[in-house]
């Protein structure tokens, strides 16, 4: 019997991008499933603060040379890989010189966001789904973490739900108490939408006039995880309105275990389902 796969999407991982809890409990989880028999892939963006000839990152010539479009815009796709340090996984970085290149992450040396904040997290998940097809590997449960993944439930449900790559994954969405979308405006509405996605699809992500992403990756994913200590109450009222399988929040060592068994049980459901 073949291993099931996970696929990793997170907007940072120890020791690449450390900015807050998620980076530790994702340098730990893929290791952790990998570990635990399962066949993985991690993907993430190659923000500049990651060093290249110290992480001993280098070009997949075959998976790179695509264009991303951004709000009518070509966008070069790179991809990049390194291995994790202290354990044998690949992991496989998105990169473009617009949107990438610079030596912070989300903010600027002021602490100001970027204004293209949106326009990254848009190349960065329209990237993400075109380079698994790229992969031709076929996940049993996409794992998302952060906000700038939060268009790849969307994208999964709404756009490649008939392509043989996506159709039978489970998306699991990690809930952070993260506020990446402090300068997305209602134009994000607009580039994150592709192919025949309706307004009303990307609507969810809007909240009166500003953006809430947490918002459409609850919607769209088929399961939960709480990611972060405290979420605020608006999160938490959203998550509780939907009847979804939600992980609670616990330490990371016991955090490991319960995500296997999470893993297990909605693999199982999805094949109850089929034979039934």
């Amino acid at each position: 019997m073949s291993k099931k796969r996970v696929l990793f999407i997170t907007q940072e991982m120890k020791p690449y991008t450390t900015l807050s809890e998620m980076s530790e409990f994702v340098r730990k989880l893929p290791q952790h499933t990998q570990e635990s028999g399962y066949e993985i892939r991690v993907l993430m963006p190659r923000f500049g603060t990651i060093n290249e000839r110290r992480h001993r990152l280098h070009e997949v010539v075959r998976l790179s040379g695509m264009n991303i479009i951004v709000d009518d815009e070509d966008y070069p796709l790179i991809i990049k890989v390194a291995s994790l340090p202290g354990a044998r996984i690949q992991v496989y970085f998105l990169d473009n010189e617009e949107f990438f290149k610079r030596k912070f992450v989300f903010e600027d040396e002021e602490g100001k966001p970027f204004e293209d904040n949106q326009d990254r997290t848009v190349f960065f998940c329209k990237g993400v789904m075109e380079t698994v097809k790229k992969f031709g590997w076929a996940p049993d449960i996409i794992h998302c973490h952060g906000p700038m993944t939060s268009l790849i439930p969307l994208f999964q449900k709404k756009v490649y739900h008939n392509d043989p790559i996506f159709e039978d994954a489970k998306v699991i969405y990690s809930v952070y108490n993260n506020d990446l979308e402090t300068t997305f405006n209602k134009r994000f509405l607009d580039i994150a939408t592709i192919n025949d996605l309706e307004d009303s699809d990307v609507a969810v992500y809007g909240s009166g006039d500003d953006i809430t992403l947490n918002n459409g990756g609850i919607e769209y994913a088929d399961a939960l995880m709480i990611g972060s200590t405290e979420l605020s109450d608006d999160v938490m009222e959203k998550i509780k309105g939907f009847d979804k399988d939600i992980l609670e929040y616990k330490d990371v060592e016991e955090q490991l275990g319960a995500t296997m068994d999470f893993y297990e049980f909605l693999i199982g459901e999805d094949e109850e389902q089929e034979e039934a």
